[in-house]
């Protein structure tokens, strides 16, 4: 190993340059006075002394103040790699625990250039779904993602989907593969985001010709995911055309995702039924902690389902009439709203 290389790792385990030049004086020698490393590493006795006391806590040598005049020995090389072996073993255990006690997600940016791999990184996101997906994809592509859309409708996740380059009198089967399915003819980004941090977006160049040499842009990133979602409601959901809607689903039902909350309230309150809600949550205004409002559902405001009653693409809220007041309640981020939802239970009212 070259001198450079050696400097590099000793300089990770903490040695300064002046420590290491040092050191490594004591390592020629074997043992010697301080004044001689002091000479031939081209640093002052008095640094020496205050170094060498430093590299005897750390075990890199020891000092022999006993004797006149001081003489300063390396420990043999194969005893400082063993202790320090041993620490990072012991360390290893001690830094796992802390780092899965609170694993912050990792922001992530990745610029995709194959076509094959969009189509595998947009089946990998929805399968990993827990709570929702927005996704648009060309049709003739469909079937390579339709096995784990259906699997995530199966399991309750929000599955909004917008088939692209196909028409609404086309012979079409989206039953199971979505919770609201539209289409449009025209071609449009190949874009998903899921459970509102994990998102991807493509153009449509790519995803029709293997050698367009056009890139895809996948990442993860909560403050980014919404803006991805705002342009997926706001430019293109409301130009394709609703294609299916699934059954409402049972009730009572906890959700943590709003969207949902408010889909399922719609289909339930069109069905004619009288709808209650709890939530879980806060007032726009109010940093406090969180309380629970109880009350009937007297409306929704939506643009998932036809016909849509939204004042922008994004908004959707519940109307709650508790009895001593009314409150528009909204999910992550709600700002127009009375209250800030962290999850509703709904319930029907016999």
């Amino acid at each position: 190993m070259d001198d450079p290389t050696l400097t590099r790792l000793l300089r990770e385990f903490g040695l300064s340059e002046k420590e290491i030049d040092t050191y490594l004086t004591i390592l020629d020698h074997g043992e010697a006075k301080a004044s001689v490393v002091a000479d031939d590493a081209g640093v002052s006795k008095r640094y020496v002394y205050s170094v060498s006391e430093d590299l005897e806590e750390r075990g890199f040598v020891s000092v022999n103040d006993y004797s006149v005049p001081t003489t300063i020995r390396a420990v043999p090389p194969a005893e400082v790699v063993d202790r320090l072996s041993q620490n990072v073993d012991q360390m290893g255990p001690a830094l796992e625990a802390r780092y899965s006690r609170d694993v912050p997600e990792s922001d992530q940016f990745e610029v995709i250039k194959s076509r094959v791999t969009v189509l595998k990184r947009v089946t990998a996101l929805v399968a990993d779904a827990a709570e929702e997906v927005a996704v648009s994809v060309p049709y003739d592509h469909l079937p390579e993602v339709a096995d784990e859309l259906r699997s995530a409708v199966d399991r309750g996740v929000l599955v909004l989907l917008v088939v692209t380059e196909v028409g609404p009198d086309d012979d079409l089967d989206l039953d199971g593969l979505a919770t609201v399915a539209r289409v449009w003819e025209e071609p449009m980004p190949t874009m998903v985001t899921v459970d509102r941090t994990h998102s991807l977006v493509a153009p449509p160049g790519m995803i029709a010709r293997s050698n367009s040499g056009e890139r895809a842009i996948a990442f993860t990133q909560r403050q980014l995911a919404p803006v991805l979602v705002g342009s997926f409601f706001g430019n293109y959901w409301p130009m394709a055309e609703e294609a299916y809607v699934a059954d409402p689903r049972d009730l009572p039902a906890t959700y943590t995702d709003f969207r949902q909350a408010v889909l399922q309230a719609t289909l339930r309150l069109r069905s004619g039924g009288d709808l209650a809600a709890t939530v879980r949550g806060r007032p726009v205004d109010d940093a406090d902690d969180a309380e629970e409002i109880t009350g009937r559902v007297v409306a929704v405001r939506q643009g998932l389902v036809e016909p849509a009653n939204n004042s922008f693409p994004v908004e959707a809220a519940l109307v709650v009439e508790t009895g001593a007041s009314r409150y528009v309640v909204g999910g992550e981020g709600a700002f127009v709203e009375d209250y800030e939802a962290e999850s509703v239970v709904l319930e029907p009212v016999e």
